[in-house]
């Protein structure tokens, strides 16, 4: 029958019986004020929990209320176990009462994670096993140990390898170490108490004091005296009081480690109610070992025992009344310290009983559940989720910030790199795992780099393979390899592009050397990138300084391209780190200031002005001169050295000669220069001189007679794509700072045997270096003016290199090479050595520096023309030159 067809006599008897139990006896308050307060964990340290004795009443049952207290919280219980000493489990003995609680406390229902037991289960599995009476003791002690080692699950079968080929038996034999022999191996050390890590629950009931376990020397023998049947000669009384294991779990269970927020979610102590307790039965038996156990070891455990039954034992003293539950707890407290050190009987004991004068009504209401409190904020189960993802967030940033797609670190080879505000990869690689740009169009400048990074590898083959004899040494090339803004049809790195392909043919000329000349050395070239105008100039260089300390072989640096402020805090910085700097294309005037270390390879603005006067004077006849000068975006001529001092150097040399100077920008007209007769000069980068040709195609049949371009513009000319775009009918004169190294001069070189220009045109017409190969007599493909200036400068460290090597061996020349031997500073000094007599005889052209410069001395320059600026099939004719090719003399200018 339902609820609702209920007589409504006997619904209304429910509702009666209900409100029975509802109602608490006088001080039942009280004493669930008290539990709350003892089983709410402090947030600092932990309270020593009394054994709490309620004396049943006889007009009141506390057990209904006490299990609802503890049972039915709102959000989160308290662990805890109910127990009754009149119905014990299994045996009745305190073993079976223990096994019950374990059950109960195990359960994962408690809002905090599951309490786990380590030496509880183990004391009291040996205590559950027995052998055969009269067996031998070596017969048992075998049998305990394979139940021991069994005892987490089955052992594999003990079936040996036999049978198949070499390979099965191996892998059988392997499985079988896997399955038996190493387990068994590991089991022995666990349980031998010799390795600290291993068996720690072993171990610890060696170091607890009861059973007298050293008297056994191993666990082996103590656990042996556990068994059934072994145990009959031991106090029972001892036996019993390893219980507690059970109490050294729950400390265990307790811990707070700083390190495992876990562990602070436990923010309730766990609580035992046994019903029935008297002093004779299992109950009081429990009470009285727990209580002993606190005393004896010292120990406090988080465990609050409630017993409810009749009297306490007789040597307690008189119970409290409920209504003072607080008081008595607060008094136990106070001299639990003097009755511990006196050891008194039932110390731990706290009794209250029901207040029979009390005549008032019993306290109407429910028992309101206790709920464990919430854990703090930074022990919830959310938080090492979120801390993952916030860490997992904030390292994606930072290495975002740091590394990027085509910008990240590697484990083979020496890479470091780092991406830079601007989104460029900054840093150095000498691996093809680090190409630096990805940018379209830039296929020539990746393809560059890792033919540089093969060779790399087979340098280090060589230098292995000669016993490490032939001197072997690193130069970093540090360029702009990235931020330039181009098309996908043009290529943008022209100078970094051919600069890397002159010290790669200097690497693969060592590379064909022969294996017998001890004497040559071996090149590897480092690549890095300081972003486009130098910027980062100061990030690359304070990694290549690293790299120095680090590796013995590094001696110098070539490339710098642009002669800009930050090239030159790039030069003073790779001067404080002792590193030689020589550049094949910077002409800035006195950028040799800004280090010690510093060599030129190029001839300075001040040759570069001489030269143009020259042929504006002798050649052209003019006296008159327009000149107009640009600076990338952002720049100016203060921070753009090499147009400030080429603007400089024009206004002194030609004085009131410059009838217009003016700064052109991009989508300025230029129809006041259609049919001008003096000369035209443009001082400006190679970038904006595309746009200044499209504006001089306004004047259509009247262009200006006489372009002269700076050596800037020779960049513009190896541009096929910009070029189809400028005006037909306007010649293009530009300074050439290699005019000696054309594909036509080599040519003429190799006629006479000159053999130095012979092998760099033998070198670059080989099928496995550049792609293209460049001066073949079938082919249009020309080599860049700046291939031979890296090559001049390549070669001229590696020079220096083997003439140091030659005198440090001397008296053995089979002598393994030290890289420790010469340090970069030797270098430059040999370099300066070398020079002070004839010069260095470059492809490029005689170098010669005065010892207190860095700049060369009488380099030669040269003036190319192009008749028509689209025809890229027609190489430029040289018209002009100033300075000496090969051999030390007057430095006159002249008509080619």
């Amino acid at each position: 029958m339902r609820r609702s067809e209920l007589p409504n006599r006997e619904l209304i008897s429910q509702r009666q019986s209900t409100a029975a139990r509802e109602r608490l006896t006088p001080g039942g308050l009280e004493l669930f004020a008290l539990l709350a307060r003892l089983l709410r964990r402090p947030r600092r340290g932990d309270r020593r929990l009394p054994l709490l004795w309620l004396v049943r009443s006889d007009t009141a049952d506390l057990m209904v209320p006490l299990r609802r207290f503890l049972g039915q919280g709102p959000r989160r219980r308290v662990p805890h176990a109910v127990l009754d000493a009149d119905a014990p489990p299994g045996a009745g003995d305190v073993p079976a009462l223990l096994r019950e609680l374990h059950r109960q406390l195990s359960l994962e229902a408690f809002g905090a994670a599951r309490l786990r037991f380590r030496h509880y289960p183990l004391a009291d599995w040996l205590m559950q096993q027995s052998f055969t009476f009269g067996v031998d003791a070596d017969d048992s002690r075998a049998a305990l140990v394979r139940r021991l080692r069994d005892r987490r699950g089955p052992r594999a079968p003990e079936a040996l390898p036999s049978g198949g080929d070499a390979v099965s038996i191996v892998s059988q034999v392997l499985l079988w170490l896997v399955r038996r022999a190493v387990p068994g191996v590991v089991f022995r050390a666990a349980v031998s108490g010799r390795v600290p890590v291993l068996g720690r629950h072993y171990n610890w009931f060696m170091r607890q004091q009861y059973l007298a376990p050293r008297q056994s020397v191993t666990f082996l023998g103590f656990a042996e005296r556990l068994t059934a049947g072994w145990r009959d000669g031991e106090q029972p009384d001892q036996v019993n009081k390893l219980l507690h294991a059970f109490l050294e779990d729950l400390r265990q269970a307790y811990r707070r480690r700083p390190w495992r927020p876990s562990d602070w979610r436990r923010t309730a102590y766990p609580a035992l109610l046994i019903d029935h307790v008297a002093p004779g039965n299992v109950g009081g038996e429990l009470v009285r070992l727990i209580g002993d156990i606190r005393t004896e070891t010292g120990r406090n455990d988080p465990l609050l025992i409630v017993a409810y039954g009749g009297q306490p034992p007789p040597d307690l003293p008189e119970p409290h009344p409920l209504t003072e539950a607080d008081e008595a707890y607060d008094e136990w407290a106070e001299a639990l310290p003097e009755m511990r050190r006196l050891r008194r009987p039932a110390t731990w004991l706290v009794a209250l009983r029901p207040d029979e004068t009390d005549t008032g009504p019993p306290s109407r209401g429910g028992v309101r559940p206790f709920s464990a409190p919430d854990p703090p904020w930074w022990s919830r189960r959310f938080l090492p989720a979120a801390l993952c993802l916030v860490l997992v967030a904030a390292l994606g940033l930072w290495v975002d910030s740091r590394w990027g797609p085509g910008c990240h670190p590697s484990l083979t080879g020496q890479v470091s790199v780092e991406v830079a505000p601007s989104g460029e990869c900054v840093g150095y690689s000498d691996t093809a795992a680090q190409v630096f740009n990805n940018d379209p169009g830039q296929d020539r400048l990746r393809t560059v780099q890792r033919r540089i990074f093969a060779q790399n590898r087979a340098a280090e083959e060589v230098w292995q393979r000669s016993d490490r004899r032939r001197p072997f040494l690193t130069l970093v090339y540090l360029g702009t390899l990235t931020g330039n803004l181009t098309r996908a049809d043009e290529e943008s790195y022209v100078s970094e592009r051919e600069e890397l392909e002159g010290m790669a043919t200097a690497q693969y000329a060592l590379l064909k050397e022969s294996a017998g000349a001890d004497g040559a050395a071996l090149l590897r070239i480092v690549v890095a990138n300081a972003g486009r105008q130098m910027v980062y100039a100061d990030r690359a260089v304070a990694m290549l300084a690293g790299l120095a300390r680090d590796d013995p072989t590094v001696l110098g640096v070539v490339g710098l391209v642009e002669s800009r402020t930050s090239t030159a805090r790039a030069l003073r910085e790779l001067n404080q780190a002792g590193l030689p700097a020589l550049a094949p294309t910077l002409s800035a005037d006195r950028m040799d200031a800004n280090s010690r270390l510093y060599l030129q390879i190029s001839a300075p603005n001040t040759d570069q002005v001489r030269l143009v006067d020259a042929y504006a004077t002798q050649v052209l006849k003019v006296n008159d001169a327009h000149v107009y000068y640009t600076t990338l975006e952002g720049s100016s001529l203060t921070e753009d050295l090499y147009v400030g001092t080429l603007v400089d150097g024009l206004r002194q040399r030609f004085g009131p000669r410059i009838t217009r100077l003016d700064e052109w920008h991009t989508g300025q007209r230029l129809t006041d220069e259609c049919g001008y007769t003096g000369l035209l000069f443009y001082a400006g980068r190679w970038s904006e001189f595309d746009g200044f040709l499209r504006a001089l195609r306004e004047c259509g049949g009247n262009p200006p007679r006489h372009l002269v371009a700076d050596d800037s513009a020779n960049r513009y000319m190896a541009n096929p794509g910009l070029r189809a775009a400028a005006p037909g009918n306007l010649p293009v004169t530009y300074v050439s700072k290699a005019a000696l190294a054309t594909c036509a001069a080599l040519r003429a070189a190799q006629d006479r045997r000159d053999d130095a220009r012979a092998s760099f045109l033998s070198w670059i017409q080989a099928d496995d270096l550049l792609d293209p190969p460049r001066c073949r007599p079938d082919s249009q493909h020309q080599v860049g003016e700046r291939v031979s200036l890296a090559y001049d400068a390549a070669m001229m460290l590696i020079r220096a290199v083997e003439s140091l090597a030659a005198r440090l061996r001397h008296g053995d020349p089979r002598q393994r090479w030290e890289p420790n031997a010469v340090n970069p500073v030797a270098v430059h000094a040999e370099v300066l050595r070398q020079n002070a007599g004839q010069g260095y005889p470059g492809v490029a052209g005689l170098i010669r520096f005065t010892p207190d410069s860095g700049e060369p001395v009488d380099k030669r320059l040269a003036l190319m023309r192009v008749e028509q600026v689209p025809d890229v099939a027609r190489a430029p004719v040289e018209v002009f030159r100033c300075g000496v090719a090969d051999v030390p003399g007057q430095a006159v200018c002249g008509p080619a």
